[in-house]
């Protein structure tokens, strides 16, 4: 087989990638994906989630290595294995994050990638149901919409918050990112609107696009320093080459990305050699300077009803799922969070630092099923950790899952960050109105005092989890650890882009789907741009 463009991965950047190349009836497409379709009818039910993360036909499943900044802990890294990728499994907010994490980007040294040079691609994706204005598109393939349920316990904790002097924020994605508010969704009449609704789904039709699944992307093939095409196994184990005419497009994500480039022999020499690969390009880089934010997630007992107590009998369960039937509304249409926060630890700090995820319930784990109690959760998260882990071969078989080190919590500015979020959290709970629904602190518990900062950090350290925004890992960039450049061709090699959060110098202040549609956006125009 060949194509003029082979991309690898059909999640929020290869989606976006595939829709905009194949636009061009003599470009010839192929989108390859190690999962399968998205058929699974809870990936388009909004609050799907909680049945599509940790279930393997859908979800990579992967695990960290034990971490010492966790106390040793491993924990749970769920990714897409599906058409969509992460959009197919995320909690559906839409959240650019700062305009200066972009200029950061371009000061860098990444011309093209400024805060002016990205918001029109952010604009040229949504179709923002508020309507178009300076920093909103709307006639986009993606669909952005309002929440389409509020509960009494994410209302009061808005207020409660704005008692605390954090400012209210209509629009965290607009003129400024700080303040208190409510999520934006990636959803379109009560349904997921997952990158592969939106950019798959308008052009799987095209005669010149073709979507392969349960493809599993062994490696790259070169010839010299020129990619040539893709070697990928089907889901019975057999081999096929594709030839690849003009590019190859990797958007594999943080994770899988260098670990296909490794797979081909692009990585650090050493380790490539560890694990029985020849190198063919020295690129120290690869699977380096990984960045995730860390939640640490508070839950509060409650005196009044909240969403555990609603889904916990069957009768509540039958009437929630036919008012999502009958009109596409109520707890079903529900994003991971309904409420948010961006506000500073530091006064001196020029932008907020840390970002609350508000939820009217409680759960030990999204899959796990509710607390058996009244309960609501802040999880607080810092927006822009220094700790830098990094993802590591587990052998030279593609089916083996790489070594996830995240290195969290290893600097002191990240430690205070995450006690003093943890903090915020426990003294925005104490105004009125949130304060009197709560009943009590049940994690962390209510003997662990504010001003104890071992034993708070000791809590975050043995309950933290991923909010699941791994990035970093090819890095931008012109340095001795930059993997691709401003233009995400990989250095020292031809025909090889990629485009997907692993080529972020820094993680953004926010989730990380919106930028991952973006940089799909930018790639399609720098690919153009080139042929």
């Amino acid at each position: 087989m060949d194509a003029d463009f082979v991309v690898i991965g059909a999640g929020s950047a290869g989606c976006v990638i595939a829709n905009r190349l194949s636009d061009n009836p003599k470009n010839k497409v192929v989108l390859l994906e190690a999962g399968g379709k998205d058929t699974n009818p809870w990936i388009h039910i909004p609050v799907g989630y909680f049945k599509t993360m940790h279930n393997p036909s859908v979800d990579w499943c992967y695990r960290t290595e034990p971490d010492p900044g966790l106390n040793g802990r491993a924990i749970d890294w769920p990714r897409g294995k599906v058409l969509g990728g992460s959009s197919s499994l995320n909690g559906l907010l839409y959240v650019r994050g700062q305009k200066e994490d972009y200029d950061r980007w371009r000061q860098m040294g990444n011309e093209g990638w400024g805060w002016d040079d990205v918001l029109p691609l952010f604009k040229r994706s949504e179709d923002q149901e508020r309507g178009a204005d300076e920093f909103h598109g709307t006639g986009g393939p993606l669909s952005v919409s309002n929440m389409r349920i509020q509960r009494p316990i994410c209302d009061a904790w808005v207020a409660a918050a704005q008692a605390a002097g954090y400012p209210f924020n209509p629009d965290y994605n607009g003129a400024r990112q700080e303040g208190v508010g409510y999520f934006q969704l990636t959803t379109r009449n009560g349904r997921r609107c997952s990158a592969a609704v939106a950019f798959l789904n308008p052009a799987k039709s095209r005669e010149n696009l073709q979507i392969i699944t349960r493809a599993l992307v062994e490696r790259v093939e070169l010839d010299g320093r020129k990619v040539t095409g893709v070697t990928y196994l089907d889901k019975a184990g057999k081999r096929h080459t594709i030839t690849a005419r003009k590019e190859v497009i990797l958007s594999a994500g943080a994770i899988n990305s260098p670990q296909t480039l490794m797979l081909s022999g692009i990585g650090p020499a050493e380790h490539l050699k560890a694990n029985g690969i020849t190198p063919l390009v020295d690129l120290p880089g690869v699977g380096q300077g990984m960045q995730d934010h860390l939640q640490a997630r508070l839950v509060f007992k409650c005196n009044e009803p909240t969403l555990n107590d609603e889904v916990r009998s069957l009768v509540n369960q039958a009437r929630i799922a036919l008012k999502y039937a009958l009109f596409r509304a109520g707890p079903m249409t529900m994003a991971a969070s309904l409420a948010t926060g961006f506000m500073k630890t530091r006064p001196e700090l020029a932008t907020p630092d840390i970002q609350f995820h508000v939820q009217p319930w409680s759960a030990d784990s999204p899959g796990e099923g509710v607390h058996p109690f009244s309960a609501f959760t802040m999880s607080v998260c810092q927006l822009r950790p220094e700790s830098r882990g990094e993802i590591r071969l587990n052998g030279s078989d593609p089916r083996s899952y790489p070594k996830i080190i995240p290195n969290y919590l290893s600097t002191e500015t990240d430690c205070r960050t995450i006690v003093e979020g943890v903090n915020i959290a426990r003294r925005i709970a104490k105004h009125a109105p949130l304060s009197s629904k709560i009943a009590e602190e049940f994690r962390p518990q209510a003997e662990l005092q504010m001003d104890d900062y071992e034993g708070t950090l000791d809590w975050a350290r043995s309950n933290t989890a991923s909010i699941y925004h791994p990035t970093g890992t090819c890095k931008m960039g012109q340095g001795a650890d930059a993997v691709v450049d401003s233009s995400l061709q990989v250095h020292g090699l031809e025909g090889l882009r990629v485009a997907d959060c692993s080529i972020m110098p820094e993680i953004v202040s926010g989730n990380t789907n919106a930028p991952a549609i973006m940089i799909g956006e930018k790639a399609s125009d720098l690919i153009k741009g080139a042929h």
